[in-house]
């Protein structure tokens, strides 16, 4: 017969089994580690992808481009192609999204190259103006300062001049691998705008069958969501340059044309850009106008942070995305930190894509309507899972 051994006994009569410590430790630590593990897995995973992504980075960029080019071209595209076959509506839509951008630097370069000797008088008047304004009451500063700052600017020139240069060619080399990757994403986004349903139907089959459903469907997700994205910012950033222009025009501030295409760059990046662009434009504002219309240049920061932040995001953007101001602020810190401007461009969209498909395969929970369209993958879930 079997021998049963001496146990503790619970209060309901069965023997205990042996001890492990505190209660509830074991399973605990055990839910603790199961976790630990998996997203060390998952980090590694996105290190690797990440580390391959930047060792190609001109096509990762280029493609990263081009999805942006087909985003933005494609509802032309498709309105062209209820009238002409659509090999030619997909020229008739990268001709307009290469001519625009071409048109408008040209203009840019006109109208410096028009205005230079008038800016460069407004410019040093400006200097002046500012210099006895700091040798004047409350700073007091001297005179002298200004003249070694300038010999101090000269001498650095001076002397480190064959560094200058080689970055400057340096620079002319970047300009080339810029073009590279451009004619690239543009040859890539005719294969996309052509037939890049077809192209992602093919991808998804060549998985098993639940395998590619569960693909498609993420997929389609992360599309809609990246294109909501893209034309929302678009808007915004065309609508922020639009009352920046009006602003700089009519109160006679240089370069008023140039700046309004910075600030519609600069609002690619959310939150940080278009107030560093209209810091630039105060900048400009206190050489050439003085002090005055350069406060009301920086209290624009003010009022068009809050017609973008109340107004341009909740009615545009909202379908699209959904991220609290917080996990904006992070993701473009940290995309700034890990890949500079252009991280910081991509950051944002990124993260949107990966929360639309997470939210997508979580499924609906409790409290959350669905919401046709784009925004209905960017959703952000509130509540307990049904």
């Amino acid at each position: 017969m079997p021998v049963r051994r001496p146990g503790l006994r619970r209060p309901g009569g069965r023997a205990a089994g042996p001890a492990t410590g505190p209660a509830g430790a074991g399973p605990v630590l055990r839910r603790l580690s199961d976790y630990a593990w998996r997203l060390l897995v998952v980090a590694v995973a996105a290190y690797l992808v990440l580390t391959v992504l930047g060792r190609f980075h001109l096509i990762t960029l280029a493609a990263f481009l081009a999805l942006v080019i087909t985003s933005v071209v494609r509802p032309l595209v498709d309105l062209a192609g209820r009238v002409v076959p659509r090999p030619f509506a997909v020229l008739i839509g990268l001709a307009v999204a290469i001519l625009v951008p071409a048109g408008l630097l040209a203009l840019i370069g006109e109208t410096v190259a028009a205005d230079v000797d008038r800016l460069s008088r407004e410019f040093q008047g400006g200097l002046d103006r500012l210099e006895k304004a700091l040798e004047g009451a409350p700073l007091h500063l001297d005179p002298s300062t200004f003249d070694d700052l300038q010999r101090k600017v000269a001498d650095f020139v001076s002397e480190h001049r064959s560094t200058l240069i080689s970055t400057a060619l340096s620079g002319a080399g970047r300009l080339v691998e810029v073009g590279t990757g451009a004619a690239l994403a543009v040859f890539m986004s005719v294969f996309f705008l052509h037939s890049g349903d077809r192209m992602w139907r093919w991808t998804a089959a060549r998985f098993p069958a639940a395998a590619g459903d569960r693909l498609d469907r993420g997929g389609r997700v992360a599309w809609r969501t990246f294109a909501g994205y893209t034309r929302g910012i678009f808007v915004v950033a065309a609508t922020n340059a639009v009352m920046v222009g009006i602003a700089l025009y009519f109160l006679d501030v240089p370069l008023a044309l140039p700046l309004t295409v910075l600030e519609f760059f600069a609002s690619f990046v959310p939150l940080v850009g278009s107030p560093v662009a209209m810091l630039v434009a105060s900048v400009v504002a206190l050489a050439a106008r003085g002090p005055v219309i350069a406060i009301v240049v920086l209290l624009l920061i003010v009022v068009i942070g809050q017609i973008e932040g109340h107004l341009l995001h909740p009615l545009v953007m909202s379908r699209a995305v959904s991220l609290h101001p917080v996990v904006v602020a992070v993701s473009v810190l940290a995309g700034s930190i890990a890949a500079g401007v252009i991280g910081a461009v991509v950051a944002v969209p990124l993260v949107s894509v990966l929360w639309a498909v997470y939210a997508d395969r979580r499924g609906p929970v409790e409290g959350e309507e669905a919401v046709p369209g784009p925004g209905a993958a960017a959703s952000v879930p509130v509540g307990r899972r049904r």
